[in-house]
């Protein structure tokens, strides 16, 4: 996909960017792959390549919540890695307020550079493991959204997540075509957290890029204060029944 038909899909979607998004789109593939020449920070170099499977696959979300693309929320990334799918988001919809929890110092310090250059307001980035950020009063059950695209499977996720969800918010999970094997052993997860899955939507993505399934979990009750339990124990205990 390369630029120009990145901009016509969107077109055909509603969605026409201005010369400023188009620069920040731009800056922002510029960034990626010279900052990637010495940080591992995606196996996706090629402009084609991140502008499909990156940038593209990001802005999907919002073909499948429309509000996330006009209204003024807030929004927490979970494990984002190189801002995906929050930066894309943020370019397209300057209202959203954008929260990024990532463990690695090394890719909060990439991201901190970006949102400069990319002259992105209200972005807050928070150098954390998200069981931690999790338990933090000032985040936990704080979002209008979260979102987590592929991390973990879809029990560790929610735990990770779910918590930063504000009751009436939701977590929603972007996954591959793995999605409805991972539902099986996520429901006891999500219900104990508070939540309650609200709808799955599947997304085919252009030139045979595969399908985009989104998993969307509203908080319905509190999470319980002893979730997310202490770093690691998501992953190596996972909440099943």
């Amino acid at each position: 996909m390369k630029p120009e038909e990145f901009y016509e899909a969107l077109a055909q979607q509603g969605i026409e960017l201005t010369t400023t998004q188009k620069e920040q789109f731009a800056t922002y593939f510029h960034e990626l792959v010279e900052t990637n020449k010495v940080m591992n920070l995606t196996s996706i170099t090629e402009e084609e390549q991140v502008y499909l499977k990156h940038f593209y696959d990001s802005i999907v979300l919002g073909f499948v919540d429309e509000n996330i693309l006009h209204d003024e929320l807030t929004l927490c990334d979970v494990g984002s890695g190189a801002g995906f799918p929050s930066l894309p988001l943020k370019i397209i919809n300057p209202k959203l307020k954008v929260t990024i929890v990532d463990s690695l110092n090394k890719r909060i310090k990439f991201l901190d550079g970006l949102v400069q250059k990319l002259n992105l307001a209200d972005v807050s980035l928070v150098h954390g493991r998200a069981e931690e950020v999790g338990k933090n009063s000032q985040f936990r059950e704080s979002f209008d959204i979260v979102t987590a695209r592929a991390v973990a499977a879809m029990n560790v996720l929610t735990e990770f997540c779910l918590p930063l969800v504000k009751i009436g918010g939701q977590f929603v999970a972007m996954k591959s075509e793995k999605a409805p094997e991972e539902m099986k052993t996520a429901s006891y997860a999500i219900k104990t957290l508070g939540g309650e899955i609200k709808r799955q939507e599947s997304v085919e993505l252009p030139n045979d890029a595969g399908i985009r399934n989104f998993i969307f979990v509203s908080k319905v009750a509190k999470t319980p204060k002893k979730y997310p339990r202490k770093p690691g124990t998501p992953a190596k205990k996972p909440l099943v029944k």
